[in-house]
């Protein structure tokens, strides 16, 4: 008996499945799937893979296990790295300190420099004077010298203020002998305009024991500005 003939329709579908197996097939270069001549993987009428006895989780593919095979995660973008941050400023030099000072004061008692209304030194006041020309030579340079002559009230002002300056402009020379220089050096006379503070001497007084309240008035003043060395 004669088989059926086979319709024109099944045959061109069963053509259709083998021509989009075979191009959806894949190269696999191992024995865990039936492969044709060419080396691609042969697949079912529903596209599945041929699995052999060789197959393996090891020798599987995507394409053909998917769920077998693990993902691949892509590679992570490279992160940037960050700019490296600027150097630091180098900070300013320091300033040099300021040259230490040389300024000082000295008081001279007009009694134990001058003889009474006198204007002559006395060996004990060039003794004094020697000291303050000492010091002011330990400076490096003299920037002023202020010479101030006193005197008490006793007398009139005229005398006491001729009295007070004649003093200043004694010391002055004096030191300036002793190499004391400085382009302002100064000698000035007040008379008794200038009284020591809390030097009062009030009430009846001979005028041998008002002379000797007074004294502190009785005096010369040095005053020395410089720079240190």
């Amino acid at each position: 008996m004669m088989p059926k003939s086979i319709s024109a329709r099944t045959v061109v579908t069963a053509l259709l499945s083998l021509t989009a197996a075979t191009a959806m097939a894949q190269v696999v270069n191992n024995d865990a799937y039936l492969t044709d001549t060419r080396g691609n993987v042969s697949r079912s009428g529903t596209n599945l893979c041929w699995r052999t006895a060789e197959w393996t989780p090891a020798k599987a593919i995507a394409e053909c296990d998917p769920d077998v095979v693990p993902k691949v995660e892509p590679a992570p973008a490279p992160v940037a790295a960050a700019p490296a941050p600027a150097p630091a400023p180098k900070p300013a030099p320091l300033p040099p300190p300021p040259p230490p000072k040389c300024d000082f004061s000295a008081t001279l008692a007009a009694d134990a420099t001058f003889a009474f209304g006198k204007s002559a030194l006395t060996p004990g006041a060039k003794k004094q004077l020697d000291a303050v020309a000492s010091k002011a030579g330990s400076c490096a340079s003299i920037s002023s010298v202020r010479v101030v002559g006193h005197t008490d009230r006793i007398g009139t002002d005229k005398g006491n203020l001729k009295l007070s300056q004649d003093r200043a402009n004694v010391v002055k020379a004096y030191l300036e002998s002793k190499g004391v220089k400085s382009a302002n050096f100064e000698a000035v006379g007040v008379g008794k305009a200038e009284p020591v503070a809390g030097v009062t001497c009030e009430g009846k007084m001979t005028k041998a024991k008002l002379a000797a309240c007074l004294a502190p008035n009785r005096r010369v003043t040095v005053d020395v500005a410089g720079v240190g060395k």
